[in-house]
Formats: C-alpha cells, structure tokens, sequence
C-alpha cells in the first residue's frame, strides 16, 4: 500500500502575524508549526504503516524552509518527503494550491492520499476536496477513525451529534481530524535518520497537467481585501456594587444593547 500525506507548514500564532503589504501572510518572518489536522492525518498514515507495512510519502508546498515539517514526519517514521517550491506558486488561495498538489501527486502512485480537515491559517477546508476532485477520486472528509478492507477504506465520518460510516474503494482520499488520534513524537534515531535524509524538491516544470493560469497569486480567484493582525480589547468597565443592584445593573446593560 502507499499513502501519500499532504501536510502544510503554518505560522505559530503564538509568537504573531505578520502579512506582506497585499494582505498575503509573511511566512518567512513568523515561527512555524506543522498543521495540526495534518500532523493527525500523518499519525493516521503511519499507523497503517505499522499495521500493513504502507510506504508513507509526505508532500508539502512553501517556502524552501517548509522542508523542516518534512524533516519532522520522516523523523516520526515516514519514508520519503517532497517539497514543492517556486517564486510562481506564492500567494495562492485553495484552489491554486490544490492545483498545484494534484500536479505534484500525478508524478506519484499511491492508494490513499491524506489530508488535514483545513489548516488553522485559512480554516477554509477546501484544499483537500478540491484535490480529489481534480484527480477524480472519491473523498471522504472529517474522518474519526480510518481502517483498511482489501482494496477498500471505512470510515467514521464525523457529523455533528453523530458519526456516518462511509467505504470507498482506493484510490481515495481523506481528510483528518485533529481528534483522529495523538500524533506520536520524533524518535532520536528518528530525527538523526532524517537529518541525513534526502528531500525531493519539485518546482513549476514538475507538475503534470496544471495550467500556469491556475496557480500562485495569478492564478486564485479569491483575494484578500483587508488583513490585520488581532485587534486588542480595551479595558472593561468596573463597577462595586451589592448582589441586588449588580443584578440590576446587568439586565439594564444587557437592554441596552438591546441582548434582552
């Protein structure tokens, strides 16, 4: 079986935002983290590695340091990482970028290709739908739980109060949830493998079948028209006085904004 794990680097909002003067975010000048639905959708790729001996391959595009998440997977046990990176690929919006992957995975063979649900910088959960329309593929989106039947995936898919159990024959792909599992940590030999490891790095010439129309800043059809970064709350109103005239305070406030 082979899996390829579609997995983004994203910005550490811990340590802020920064954004470029066309409202795109300034990815080289903020901390980075790998995704967190990703990071599950990798913990679910190598699980089934463990069980059926899966070959694990994670694809990423970014900037060149982007190749760090991929030095990350392949020290929690993946066996091959692929950076795809180039000047023209900047700015993209969900469709270009997920252009841009089904480009990337038309060079590869796999049976499964995993997703996050959405990346915590967009929160748009298109990218990986938008893949498996462009490969014609099945999709199978906010998967809980992931197992193999023959030549065919279920699973638990997560809806609201419940869950739908879906199957669908391979190829297929599958976007995680970040509560599909808890990822594993980096091993030491793990991280020392993948120190040394070669990555596959692919740029424009190596995508199949992608118009140039379809890609980067060029090619999305949704643009930012304003981006700040989080604006910070003024300091609250403070008033003492007793249980009975709080009450009554309160309710006057929540009339006033006319919440009651």
């Amino acid at each position: 079986m082979k899996i390829v794990v579609c997995i983004k680097q994203v910005p550490d909002t811990k340590g802020g935002v920064k954004f470029n003067p066309d409202g795109t975010l300034d990815r080289a000048a903020m901390m980075t983290i790998m995704n967190p639905d990703d990071k599950a959708g990798l913990e679910a790729a190598l699980r089934l590695k463990d069980q059926y001996g899966a070959e694990v391959t994670v694809l990423t595009m970014g900037l060149p340091k982007a190749e760090d998440v991929l030095r990350e997977a392949l020290a929690m046990g993946a066996d091959k990482g692929i950076l795809v990176t180039d000047r023209v690929l900047g700015g993209a919006d969900t469709w270009a970028t997920s252009q841009t992957l089904a480009g990337a995975l038309r060079n590869l063979d796999y049976d499964l290709i995993i997703t996050g649900r959405q990346a915590i910088d967009g929160d748009t959960a298109q990218v990986g739908p938008q893949i498996s329309e462009h490969l014609n593929i099945p999709v199978i989106s906010y998967a809980q739980k992931i197992e193999i039947d023959g030549d065919s995936v279920i699973v638990e898919r997560q809806f609201d109060d419940r869950y739908h159990v879906l199957k669908a024959k391979m190829p297929c792909l599958i976007t995680a949830l970040a509560e599909l599992n808890e990822p594993r940590y980096m091993t030491p030999g793990g991280i020392f493998d993948a120190c040394k490891a070669e990555i596959t790095t692919w740029g424009r010439a190596d995508l199949k079948d992608v118009e140039d129309s379809n890609l980067g800043l060029k090619g999305s059809p949704t643009q930012i028209a304003k981006a700040s970064d989080k604006v910070r709350k003024g300091t609250g109103e403070k008033v003492a006085l007793d249980p009975a005239e709080s009450v009554d305070y309160i309710v006057g406030k929540l009339k006033e904004k006319h919440i009651i």
